[in-house]
Protein backbone atom coordinates (compact mmCIF):
# COMPACT_ATOMS: atom_id res chain seq x y z
CA UNK A 1 0.00 0.00 0.00
CA UNK A 2 1.24 2.78 -1.09
CA UNK A 3 -1.10 5.95 0.22
CA UNK A 4 -0.06 5.09 4.01
CA UNK A 5 -0.35 8.01 6.32
CA UNK A 6 0.39 7.03 9.70
CA UNK A 7 -0.03 4.45 11.91
CA UNK A 8 -1.15 3.61 15.66
CA UNK A 9 -0.52 0.75 17.72
CA UNK A 10 -3.60 -1.14 19.29
CA UNK A 11 -3.93 -4.47 20.51
CA UNK A 12 -0.75 -6.40 18.01
CA UNK A 13 -2.48 -4.24 14.97
CA UNK A 14 -1.56 -1.13 13.50
CA UNK A 15 -4.09 0.99 12.00
CA UNK A 16 -2.96 3.32 9.11
CA UNK A 17 -4.89 6.06 7.13
CA UNK A 18 -5.70 5.87 3.53
CA UNK A 19 -6.89 8.28 0.86
CA UNK A 20 -9.58 6.94 -1.72
CA UNK A 21 -7.71 6.55 -5.38
CA UNK A 22 -10.65 7.52 -7.25
CA UNK A 23 -14.45 8.13 -7.25
CA UNK A 24 -15.74 5.21 -8.93
CA UNK A 25 -19.27 7.15 -9.81
CA UNK A 26 -21.47 9.25 -8.09
CA UNK A 27 -25.30 10.80 -7.76
CA UNK A 28 -26.21 14.49 -6.64
CA UNK A 29 -22.58 16.07 -5.19
CA UNK A 30 -20.19 19.16 -5.25
CA UNK A 31 -16.64 19.13 -5.38
CA UNK A 32 -16.50 15.56 -4.54
CA UNK A 33 -13.13 15.43 -5.70
CA UNK A 34 -11.85 17.58 -2.77
CA UNK A 35 -12.21 14.66 -0.91
CA UNK A 36 -9.46 12.65 -3.39
CA UNK A 37 -6.31 15.00 -1.98
CA UNK A 38 -5.27 14.91 2.02
CA UNK A 39 -7.43 16.60 4.32
CA UNK A 40 -7.25 16.91 8.02
CA UNK A 41 -8.91 14.31 10.14
CA UNK A 42 -10.23 17.17 11.67
CA UNK A 43 -13.09 19.15 11.23
CA UNK A 44 -11.94 23.51 10.91
CA UNK A 45 -13.80 25.82 11.55
CA UNK A 46 -12.54 28.59 8.96
CA UNK A 47 -12.39 25.77 6.17
CA UNK A 48 -15.14 26.56 3.87
CA UNK A 49 -13.61 24.11 1.11
CA UNK A 50 -15.97 21.03 1.58
CA UNK A 51 -17.73 18.64 -0.49
CA UNK A 52 -21.39 18.19 -0.69
CA UNK A 53 -23.63 15.10 -0.66
CA UNK A 54 -27.24 16.49 -1.33
CA UNK A 55 -29.89 14.87 0.07
CA UNK A 56 -30.68 11.83 -1.92
CA UNK A 57 -27.13 11.90 -3.42
CA UNK A 58 -24.35 9.70 -3.09
CA UNK A 59 -20.52 8.61 -3.91
CA UNK A 60 -18.61 5.58 -4.45
CA UNK A 61 -14.80 5.22 -3.38
CA UNK A 62 -12.45 2.99 -4.38
CA UNK A 63 -9.43 2.46 -1.92
CA UNK A 64 -6.94 0.80 -4.42
CA UNK A 65 -7.00 -2.92 -2.59
CA UNK A 66 -9.10 -4.79 -0.05
CA UNK A 67 -8.43 -3.58 3.12
CA UNK A 68 -9.56 -4.54 6.67
CA UNK A 69 -11.09 -2.15 8.57
CA UNK A 70 -13.39 0.53 8.52
CA UNK A 71 -13.84 4.57 7.48
CA UNK A 72 -12.46 7.81 9.16
CA UNK A 73 -15.09 10.39 8.15
CA UNK A 74 -15.19 14.25 9.02
CA UNK A 75 -18.37 15.94 8.50
CA UNK A 76 -18.61 19.49 8.57
CA UNK A 77 -22.19 20.42 8.69
CA UNK A 78 -25.26 19.20 8.48
CA UNK A 79 -29.17 19.74 9.47
CA UNK A 80 -30.26 18.16 12.61
CA UNK A 81 -31.66 14.84 12.40
CA UNK A 82 -29.64 13.99 9.34
CA UNK A 83 -28.43 10.37 8.37
CA UNK A 84 -25.93 9.22 6.52
CA UNK A 85 -26.06 5.79 5.16
CA UNK A 86 -22.53 3.94 4.87
CA UNK A 87 -21.98 0.64 2.49
CA UNK A 88 -18.78 -1.11 2.46
CA UNK A 89 -18.04 -3.36 -0.70
CA UNK A 90 -15.62 -6.03 -2.19
CA UNK A 91 -17.14 -5.42 -5.32
CA UNK A 92 -18.35 -2.37 -6.57
CA UNK A 93 -21.85 -3.60 -6.65
CA UNK A 94 -21.66 -5.06 -3.48
CA UNK A 95 -21.33 -1.19 -2.72
CA UNK A 96 -24.09 -0.42 -4.45
CA UNK A 97 -26.21 -2.97 -3.33
CA UNK A 98 -29.15 -3.31 -1.13
CA UNK A 99 -28.89 -5.40 1.60
CA UNK A 100 -31.53 -8.45 1.50
CA UNK A 101 -31.08 -8.62 -2.37
CA UNK A 102 -28.93 -11.02 -3.76
CA UNK A 103 -28.07 -12.07 -0.49
CA UNK A 104 -26.21 -9.06 1.02
CA UNK A 105 -26.27 -9.41 4.21
CA UNK A 106 -24.29 -7.68 7.58
CA UNK A 107 -23.02 -11.61 8.64
CA UNK A 108 -20.12 -11.40 10.89
CA UNK A 109 -19.38 -7.66 10.72
CA UNK A 110 -21.72 -4.35 9.89
CA UNK A 111 -21.37 -3.24 6.05
CA UNK A 112 -24.24 -1.37 5.60
CA UNK A 113 -26.27 0.58 7.98
CA UNK A 114 -27.52 4.18 9.06
CA UNK A 115 -25.95 6.97 11.18
CA UNK A 116 -26.82 9.71 12.07
CA UNK A 117 -24.52 12.44 11.53
CA UNK A 118 -24.29 15.91 13.07
CA UNK A 119 -21.83 18.66 12.17
CA UNK A 120 -18.58 19.24 13.27
CA UNK A 121 -18.29 15.43 13.49
CA UNK A 122 -15.38 12.85 12.96
CA UNK A 123 -15.64 9.55 13.75
CA UNK A 124 -14.37 6.29 13.04
CA UNK A 125 -16.27 3.35 11.97
CA UNK A 126 -16.68 -0.48 12.56
CA UNK A 127 -14.09 -2.83 11.20
CA UNK A 128 -14.88 -5.13 7.84
CA UNK A 129 -13.92 -6.12 5.21
CA UNK A 130 -13.75 -3.70 1.67
CA UNK A 131 -12.18 -1.67 -1.19
CA UNK A 132 -15.42 0.38 -2.04
CA UNK A 133 -17.04 2.78 0.40
CA UNK A 134 -20.40 4.15 -0.41
CA UNK A 135 -21.30 7.34 1.54
CA UNK A 136 -25.25 8.50 0.76
CA UNK A 137 -27.08 11.65 2.32
CA UNK A 138 -30.30 9.91 2.80
CA UNK A 139 -32.44 13.18 4.78
CA UNK A 140 -30.48 16.02 4.40
CA UNK A 141 -27.43 17.75 2.80
CA UNK A 142 -24.22 16.06 3.99
CA UNK A 143 -21.34 18.75 3.75
CA UNK A 144 -18.12 16.42 4.35
CA UNK A 145 -14.40 17.98 4.77
CA UNK A 146 -12.79 14.37 4.88
CA UNK A 147 -12.78 10.65 4.23
CA UNK A 148 -10.14 8.24 4.70
CA UNK A 149 -9.54 4.34 5.57
CA UNK A 150 -8.39 3.21 8.83
CA UNK A 151 -6.70 0.33 7.61
CA UNK A 152 -6.07 -2.58 10.52
CA UNK A 153 -3.00 -5.08 9.64
CA UNK A 154 -0.22 -6.32 11.79
CA UNK A 155 2.78 -4.60 10.91
CA UNK A 156 4.89 -7.58 9.80
CA UNK A 157 8.14 -7.70 7.89
CA UNK A 158 7.98 -9.80 4.47
CA UNK A 159 10.77 -11.89 4.99
CA UNK A 160 10.15 -13.82 2.27
CA UNK A 161 9.66 -13.50 -1.14
CA UNK A 162 9.59 -14.94 -4.63
CA UNK A 163 10.23 -13.97 -8.39
CA UNK A 164 10.64 -15.79 -11.29
CA UNK A 165 10.47 -14.75 -15.50
CA UNK A 166 6.19 -15.03 -15.26
CA UNK A 167 4.71 -11.52 -14.02
CA UNK A 168 1.66 -13.38 -13.48
CA UNK A 169 2.72 -16.18 -10.90
CA UNK A 170 4.48 -13.02 -9.12
CA UNK A 171 1.53 -11.42 -8.92
CA UNK A 172 0.09 -14.36 -7.51
CA UNK A 173 2.78 -14.90 -4.97
CA UNK A 174 2.23 -11.95 -3.80
CA UNK A 175 -1.15 -11.45 -4.03
CA UNK A 176 -1.69 -14.91 -1.82
CA UNK A 177 0.78 -13.42 0.31
CA UNK A 178 -1.65 -10.26 1.29
CA UNK A 179 -4.50 -12.22 1.43
CA UNK A 180 -3.16 -14.20 4.70
CA UNK A 181 -1.62 -10.83 6.03
CA UNK A 182 -5.04 -9.01 6.37
CA UNK A 183 -6.77 -12.00 7.94
CA UNK A 184 -4.41 -11.97 10.87
CA UNK A 185 -5.48 -10.01 13.03
CA UNK A 186 -5.62 -10.67 16.76
CA UNK A 187 -6.13 -14.01 15.59
CA UNK A 188 -6.08 -15.65 12.46
CA UNK A 189 -9.52 -15.11 10.55
CA UNK A 190 -10.56 -16.60 7.33
CA UNK A 191 -12.09 -13.87 6.43
CA UNK A 192 -11.97 -10.30 6.97
CA UNK A 193 -15.84 -9.35 5.39
CA UNK A 194 -17.58 -12.70 6.68
CA UNK A 195 -15.85 -15.70 8.36
CA UNK A 196 -14.00 -13.30 11.29
CA UNK A 197 -13.43 -16.85 12.76
CA UNK A 198 -10.85 -18.98 13.60
CA UNK A 199 -11.16 -22.38 11.58
CA UNK A 200 -9.05 -24.86 12.24
CA UNK A 201 -8.78 -26.76 8.99
CA UNK A 202 -8.37 -23.62 6.78
CA UNK A 203 -5.77 -22.51 9.09
CA UNK A 204 -3.55 -25.03 7.29
CA UNK A 205 -2.81 -23.22 4.22
CA UNK A 206 -3.18 -19.84 5.68
CA UNK A 207 -0.07 -21.19 8.09
CA UNK A 208 1.64 -22.87 5.15
CA UNK A 209 1.81 -19.54 3.39
CA UNK A 210 2.59 -17.53 6.82
CA UNK A 211 5.93 -19.89 7.50
CA UNK A 212 6.99 -18.90 3.74
CA UNK A 213 6.32 -14.92 3.82
CA UNK A 214 6.51 -14.34 7.69
CA UNK A 215 8.22 -17.03 9.84
CA UNK A 216 7.25 -17.27 13.31
CA UNK A 217 4.07 -14.77 14.26
CA UNK A 218 2.17 -15.17 17.32
CA UNK A 219 -1.03 -15.05 15.73
CA UNK A 220 -1.06 -18.71 14.71
CA UNK A 221 -0.05 -19.74 18.62
CA UNK A 222 -2.88 -17.54 19.89
CA UNK A 223 -5.31 -19.29 17.49
CA UNK A 224 -4.33 -22.88 17.94
CA UNK A 225 -4.67 -22.17 21.45
CA UNK A 226 -8.42 -20.82 21.18
CA UNK A 227 -9.40 -23.50 19.13
CA UNK A 228 -7.85 -26.07 22.02
CA UNK A 229 -9.17 -24.28 25.14
CA UNK A 230 -12.79 -24.59 23.62
CA UNK A 231 -12.51 -27.53 22.74
CA UNK A 232 -12.91 -31.28 24.76
CA UNK A 233 -9.94 -33.34 24.09
CA UNK A 234 -13.17 -35.82 23.37
CA UNK A 235 -14.64 -32.98 21.40
CA UNK A 236 -14.30 -32.05 17.56
CA UNK A 237 -12.65 -29.00 16.60
CA UNK A 238 -15.17 -26.67 15.04
CA UNK A 239 -17.66 -29.06 15.16
CA UNK A 240 -15.88 -31.45 12.57
CA UNK A 241 -13.81 -34.52 13.45
CA UNK A 242 -11.34 -33.64 10.11
CA UNK A 243 -10.63 -30.29 12.06
CA UNK A 244 -8.97 -32.28 14.62
CA UNK A 245 -6.91 -33.93 12.17
CA UNK A 246 -6.02 -30.20 10.90
CA UNK A 247 -5.02 -29.06 14.38
CA UNK A 248 -2.72 -31.88 14.68
CA UNK A 249 -1.15 -31.55 10.70
CA UNK A 250 -0.46 -28.08 11.95
CA UNK A 251 1.48 -28.88 15.39
CA UNK A 252 4.14 -31.07 13.36
CA UNK A 253 4.49 -28.53 10.70
CA UNK A 254 4.83 -25.56 13.24
CA UNK A 255 7.16 -27.73 15.28
CA UNK A 256 9.66 -28.92 12.35
CA UNK A 257 9.31 -25.25 10.97
CA UNK A 258 10.02 -23.45 13.98
CA UNK A 259 11.82 -26.12 16.36
CA UNK A 260 9.86 -24.98 18.94
CA UNK A 261 9.86 -28.42 21.64
CA UNK A 262 8.76 -26.47 24.47
CA UNK A 263 5.98 -25.06 22.58
CA UNK A 264 4.62 -28.48 21.33
CA UNK A 265 5.00 -30.28 25.29
CA UNK A 266 2.65 -27.72 26.18
CA UNK A 267 -0.10 -29.71 23.91
CA UNK A 268 1.52 -33.31 24.89
CA UNK A 269 -1.53 -34.08 27.20
CA UNK A 270 -4.03 -32.77 25.38
CA UNK A 271 -2.66 -34.18 22.10
CA UNK A 272 -2.70 -37.44 23.80
CA UNK A 273 -6.27 -37.24 24.83
CA UNK A 274 -7.55 -36.22 21.11
CA UNK A 275 -5.88 -39.44 19.28
CA UNK A 276 -7.56 -41.78 21.82
CA UNK A 277 -10.76 -39.93 21.27
CA UNK A 278 -10.15 -40.31 17.62
CA UNK A 279 -8.77 -44.34 18.15
CA UNK A 280 -12.03 -44.83 19.83
CA UNK A 281 -14.27 -44.19 16.50
CA UNK A 282 -11.82 -46.27 14.83
CA UNK A 283 -13.64 -49.95 14.33
CA UNK A 284 -11.57 -52.90 13.63
CA UNK A 285 -12.57 -53.60 10.27
CA UNK A 286 -11.39 -49.93 9.14
CA UNK A 287 -14.62 -48.49 9.00
CA UNK A 288 -15.34 -45.89 11.44
CA UNK A 289 -18.49 -44.41 13.76
CA UNK A 290 -18.04 -40.00 12.85
CA UNK A 291 -20.41 -38.39 11.91
CA UNK A 292 -19.79 -35.32 11.69
CA UNK A 293 -17.43 -35.83 8.36
CA UNK A 294 -17.65 -32.66 6.36
CA UNK A 295 -14.09 -32.19 4.95
CA UNK A 296 -13.97 -29.55 2.09
CA UNK A 297 -17.30 -27.83 0.55
CA UNK A 298 -16.93 -29.38 -2.70
CA UNK A 299 -17.29 -32.68 -1.79
CA UNK A 300 -20.06 -32.00 1.09
CA UNK A 301 -22.86 -34.63 0.93
CA UNK A 302 -21.71 -36.65 -1.85
CA UNK A 303 -20.17 -40.10 -2.10
CA UNK A 304 -16.59 -38.73 -2.29
CA UNK A 305 -17.06 -37.20 0.84
CA UNK A 306 -16.06 -40.78 2.45
CA UNK A 307 -12.99 -40.92 0.79
CA UNK A 308 -12.27 -36.96 1.94
CA UNK A 309 -12.90 -38.11 5.60
CA UNK A 310 -10.88 -41.91 5.28
CA UNK A 311 -7.90 -39.74 3.91
CA UNK A 312 -8.30 -36.89 6.70
CA UNK A 313 -8.12 -39.91 9.12
CA UNK A 314 -5.05 -41.69 7.55
CA UNK A 315 -3.20 -37.83 7.04
CA UNK A 316 -3.72 -36.95 10.71
CA UNK A 317 -3.21 -40.07 12.54
CA UNK A 318 0.08 -40.49 10.62
CA UNK A 319 0.79 -36.74 11.82
CA UNK A 320 -0.22 -37.83 15.37
CA UNK A 321 1.98 -41.15 15.22
CA UNK A 322 4.50 -38.81 14.22
CA UNK A 323 3.60 -36.47 17.26
CA UNK A 324 3.89 -38.86 19.44
CA UNK A 325 7.16 -40.22 18.63
CA UNK A 326 8.58 -36.57 19.59
CA UNK A 327 6.71 -36.49 22.65
CA UNK A 328 8.03 -40.11 23.54
CA UNK A 329 4.75 -42.10 23.50
CA UNK A 330 5.59 -45.10 21.20
CA UNK A 331 2.50 -47.23 22.57
CA UNK A 332 -0.01 -44.50 21.26
CA UNK A 333 2.10 -43.89 18.31
CA UNK A 334 1.98 -48.02 17.33
CA UNK A 335 -1.92 -47.34 18.00
CA UNK A 336 -2.20 -45.01 15.55
CA UNK A 337 -0.29 -46.55 13.11
CA UNK A 338 -2.09 -49.27 13.25
CA UNK A 339 -5.10 -47.30 12.71
CA UNK A 340 -3.61 -46.27 9.63
CA UNK A 341 -3.07 -49.35 8.30
CA UNK A 342 -6.48 -50.33 8.97
CA UNK A 343 -7.84 -47.65 7.16
CA UNK A 344 -6.25 -48.54 4.25
CA UNK A 345 -7.92 -51.56 3.91
CA UNK A 346 -11.68 -49.82 2.97
CA UNK A 347 -11.62 -48.13 -0.39
CA UNK A 348 -14.35 -45.25 -1.03
CA UNK A 349 -15.07 -43.87 -4.58
CA UNK A 350 -13.41 -40.28 -5.23
CA UNK A 351 -12.52 -39.71 -8.93
CA UNK A 352 -15.52 -37.00 -9.44
CA UNK A 353 -13.29 -34.26 -7.64
CA UNK A 354 -10.25 -33.00 -7.65
CA UNK A 355 -9.84 -32.08 -4.39
CA UNK A 356 -10.52 -35.59 -2.80
CA UNK A 357 -8.16 -37.17 -5.40
CA UNK A 358 -5.44 -34.82 -4.44
CA UNK A 359 -5.95 -35.60 -0.92
CA UNK A 360 -6.17 -39.83 -2.04
CA UNK A 361 -2.65 -39.20 -3.56
CA UNK A 362 -1.18 -37.37 -1.08
CA UNK A 363 -1.53 -39.95 1.21
CA UNK A 364 -0.72 -42.56 -0.34
CA UNK A 365 -4.18 -43.80 -0.78
CA UNK A 366 -3.78 -44.78 -4.32
CA UNK A 367 -1.21 -44.52 -7.58
CA UNK A 368 -0.52 -40.73 -7.70
CA UNK A 369 0.60 -40.85 -10.94
CA UNK A 370 -2.62 -42.20 -12.04
CA UNK A 371 -4.55 -39.50 -9.84
CA UNK A 372 -2.58 -36.81 -11.40
CA UNK A 373 -3.13 -37.75 -15.33
CA UNK A 374 -6.58 -38.98 -14.98
CA UNK A 375 -8.44 -36.29 -12.64
CA UNK A 376 -6.37 -33.75 -11.46
CA UNK A 377 -4.78 -32.39 -15.09
CA UNK A 378 -8.60 -33.24 -16.35
CA UNK A 379 -9.65 -30.10 -18.29
CA UNK A 380 -6.87 -27.96 -16.36
CA UNK A 381 -8.74 -25.24 -13.99
CA UNK A 382 -12.11 -26.52 -14.35
CA UNK A 383 -13.14 -28.03 -10.75
CA UNK A 384 -10.67 -26.60 -8.63
CA UNK A 385 -11.69 -25.08 -5.35
CA UNK A 386 -9.33 -22.03 -3.68
CA UNK A 387 -9.09 -24.47 0.14
CA UNK A 388 -7.90 -27.79 -1.01
CA UNK A 389 -6.98 -26.26 -4.45
CA UNK A 390 -3.49 -26.13 -2.64
CA UNK A 391 -3.49 -29.73 -2.02
CA UNK A 392 -4.26 -30.46 -5.91
CA UNK A 393 -0.92 -28.07 -6.58
CA UNK A 394 1.04 -30.18 -4.11
CA UNK A 395 -0.32 -33.36 -5.30
CA UNK A 396 0.93 -32.81 -9.07
CA UNK A 397 4.10 -31.79 -7.87
CA UNK A 398 4.31 -34.65 -5.97
CA UNK A 399 4.40 -36.51 -9.33
CA UNK A 400 6.90 -34.15 -10.98
CA UNK A 401 4.25 -32.38 -13.12
CA UNK A 402 5.12 -28.50 -11.50
CA UNK A 403 4.13 -27.12 -15.04
CA UNK A 404 0.17 -28.47 -14.64
CA UNK A 405 0.42 -27.37 -11.27
CA UNK A 406 1.62 -23.41 -12.52
CA UNK A 407 -0.90 -23.55 -15.21
CA UNK A 408 -3.40 -24.02 -12.71
CA UNK A 409 -2.52 -21.60 -11.20
CA UNK A 410 -2.27 -18.68 -14.14
CA UNK A 411 -5.63 -19.85 -15.53
CA UNK A 412 -7.30 -20.19 -11.62
CA UNK A 413 -5.65 -17.78 -9.54
CA UNK A 414 -4.79 -15.92 -12.09
CA UNK A 415 -8.06 -15.34 -13.69
CA UNK A 416 -9.49 -13.80 -10.54
CA UNK A 417 -6.68 -10.98 -10.62
CA UNK A 418 -7.67 -10.38 -14.51
CA UNK A 419 -11.43 -9.74 -12.91
CA UNK A 420 -10.21 -7.44 -10.53
CA UNK A 421 -9.08 -9.12 -7.71
CA UNK A 422 -6.55 -7.93 -5.31
CA UNK A 423 -6.92 -10.98 -2.46
CA UNK A 424 -7.93 -14.00 -3.64
CA UNK A 425 -11.76 -15.50 -3.06
CA UNK A 426 -13.60 -17.68 -0.78
CA UNK A 427 -14.76 -19.70 -3.78
CA UNK A 428 -13.82 -19.31 -7.85
CA UNK A 429 -15.35 -21.23 -10.59
CA UNK A 430 -13.78 -20.39 -13.91
CA UNK A 431 -17.12 -21.07 -15.63
CA UNK A 432 -18.66 -17.93 -13.82
CA UNK A 433 -16.17 -15.47 -15.65
CA UNK A 434 -18.57 -15.82 -19.19
CA UNK A 435 -20.04 -12.97 -20.16
CA UNK A 436 -18.96 -11.22 -16.37
CA UNK A 437 -17.83 -7.30 -15.53
CA UNK A 438 -14.77 -7.27 -13.40
CA UNK A 439 -15.04 -6.65 -9.85
CA UNK A 440 -14.05 -2.54 -9.27
CA UNK A 441 -15.88 -1.08 -12.24
CA UNK A 442 -20.46 -1.08 -12.16
CA UNK A 443 -21.99 -3.83 -14.14
CA UNK A 444 -23.38 -2.84 -16.86
CA UNK A 445 -26.49 -3.70 -18.31
CA UNK A 446 -26.50 -7.25 -20.54
CA UNK A 447 -23.35 -8.28 -18.35
CA UNK A 448 -22.94 -10.74 -15.56
CA UNK A 449 -22.30 -9.63 -12.15
CA UNK A 450 -19.51 -11.75 -10.85
CA UNK A 451 -19.69 -11.86 -7.03
CA UNK A 452 -23.81 -10.89 -7.25
CA UNK A 453 -24.73 -13.67 -9.69
CA UNK A 454 -22.44 -16.31 -8.14
CA UNK A 455 -21.80 -18.71 -5.01
CA UNK A 456 -22.58 -21.56 -3.96
CA UNK A 457 -23.11 -23.79 -0.46
CA UNK A 458 -23.11 -21.07 2.28
CA UNK A 459 -21.76 -18.11 0.13
CA UNK A 460 -23.59 -17.46 -2.29
CA UNK A 461 -23.91 -13.95 -4.06
CA UNK A 462 -22.95 -11.01 -2.10
CA UNK A 463 -22.34 -13.23 1.37
CA UNK A 464 -19.26 -14.59 -0.96
CA UNK A 465 -15.89 -13.36 0.67
CA UNK A 466 -13.40 -11.62 -1.98
CA UNK A 467 -10.88 -12.08 1.03
CA UNK A 468 -10.33 -15.27 2.44
CA UNK A 469 -7.12 -16.86 3.99
CA UNK A 470 -7.81 -20.71 2.67
CA UNK A 471 -7.07 -19.15 -0.83
CA UNK A 472 -3.45 -18.04 -0.28
CA UNK A 473 -1.90 -21.70 -1.08
CA UNK A 474 -0.16 -21.07 -4.36
CA UNK A 475 1.95 -18.47 -2.36
CA UNK A 476 2.98 -21.77 -0.41
CA UNK A 477 3.32 -23.72 -2.76
CA UNK A 478 5.73 -21.55 -5.12
CA UNK A 479 8.10 -21.44 -2.42
CA UNK A 480 7.47 -24.78 -0.98
CA UNK A 481 7.77 -26.36 -4.41
CA UNK A 482 9.18 -24.08 -7.10
CA UNK A 483 11.94 -22.89 -5.05
CA UNK A 484 11.90 -26.72 -3.81
CA UNK A 485 13.02 -25.62 -0.46
CA UNK A 486 11.87 -28.28 2.50
CA UNK A 487 12.22 -28.29 6.12
CA UNK A 488 14.17 -31.94 7.20
CA UNK A 489 14.62 -31.30 10.54
CA UNK A 490 13.14 -29.39 13.19
CA UNK A 491 14.16 -25.69 13.46
CA UNK A 492 15.22 -26.12 9.44
CA UNK A 493 18.84 -26.93 10.88
CA UNK A 494 18.58 -29.74 7.67
CA UNK A 495 16.68 -28.49 4.43
CA UNK A 496 16.33 -30.30 1.34
CA UNK A 497 16.77 -28.20 -1.77
CA UNK A 498 14.49 -29.76 -5.03
CA UNK A 499 13.48 -26.97 -7.19
CA UNK A 500 10.39 -27.58 -9.95
CA UNK A 501 10.35 -25.05 -12.41
CA UNK A 502 7.49 -26.37 -14.20
CA UNK A 503 8.59 -24.55 -17.64
CA UNK A 504 10.03 -21.13 -15.51
CA UNK A 505 13.17 -20.14 -16.84
CA UNK A 506 14.56 -18.83 -13.56
CA UNK A 507 13.15 -18.05 -10.10
CA UNK A 508 14.87 -17.03 -7.32
CA UNK A 509 13.85 -16.17 -3.61
CA UNK A 510 13.75 -16.48 0.26
CA UNK A 511 12.31 -18.58 2.74
CA UNK A 512 12.58 -17.41 6.51
CA UNK A 513 13.81 -19.69 8.83
CA UNK A 514 14.83 -19.28 12.88
CA UNK A 515 17.96 -18.78 11.78
CA UNK A 516 17.75 -16.14 8.78
CA UNK A 517 16.76 -16.40 5.78
CA UNK A 518 17.50 -19.53 3.41
CA UNK A 519 18.09 -17.46 -0.44
CA UNK A 520 18.28 -19.80 -3.82
CA UNK A 521 18.31 -18.86 -7.54
CA UNK A 522 17.63 -21.74 -10.25
CA UNK A 523 17.85 -20.85 -13.37
CA UNK A 524 17.17 -23.44 -16.68
CA UNK A 525 20.95 -24.49 -18.23
CA UNK A 526 20.79 -27.15 -21.20
CA UNK A 527 18.50 -29.52 -20.08
CA UNK A 528 19.08 -29.06 -16.21
CA UNK A 529 19.09 -26.45 -13.41
CA UNK A 530 21.76 -24.80 -12.11
CA UNK A 531 21.11 -23.66 -8.80
CA UNK A 532 22.55 -20.57 -6.28
CA UNK A 533 21.88 -21.58 -2.43
CA UNK A 534 22.82 -18.96 0.25
CA UNK A 535 21.81 -20.40 3.89
CA UNK A 536 22.33 -19.21 7.52
CA UNK A 537 25.52 -21.10 9.44
CA UNK A 538 23.46 -23.79 11.38
CA UNK A 539 21.63 -24.57 8.26
CA UNK A 540 22.81 -28.27 6.71
CA UNK A 541 21.81 -28.29 2.90
CA UNK A 542 20.70 -31.42 0.69
CA UNK A 543 20.53 -30.73 -2.84
CA UNK A 544 18.64 -33.30 -4.51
Amino acid sequence: MTNLKFAERQSGVTVSYLMPKRIVCEKNTLRSALLLTERPRQAVLNDDETAVIKKGGYVIFDFGAEISGGADIVIKRTARGAYMRIVFGESVSEAMSETGVKNATNDHAIRDTLVKVTSWQHFKTWSTGFRFLKLEAVNEDIHISGVQAAFEYRDLEYKGSFECDDALINKVWQTGAYTVHLNMQEYLWDGIKRDRLVWVGDMHPEISVILAVFGDVSVVRDSLDLIRDNTPGNGWMNGYASYNMWWLAIHCDWYMATGDFEYLKEQRNYIFEMLNHVLDCINSDGTHNIERRFVEWSSKDTKEENAGMQAMLVRGLKYGARLCGILNNEALRASCLNAVKRLRTQHYEYAGNKQIAAMVSLTDMDDSKKISDTILKKNGAEGISTFWGYYTLLALAKTGDCKAALDIIRNYWGLMLKFGATTFWEDFDVSWTQNAAPIDEPVPEGMNDLHGDFGKYCYKQFRHSLCHGWAGGPTAFLSRCVLGIECIEPGFKTVRINPQLGGLQWVRGKYPTPMGCIEVYHEQSGGGVISEISAPKGIKIIKD
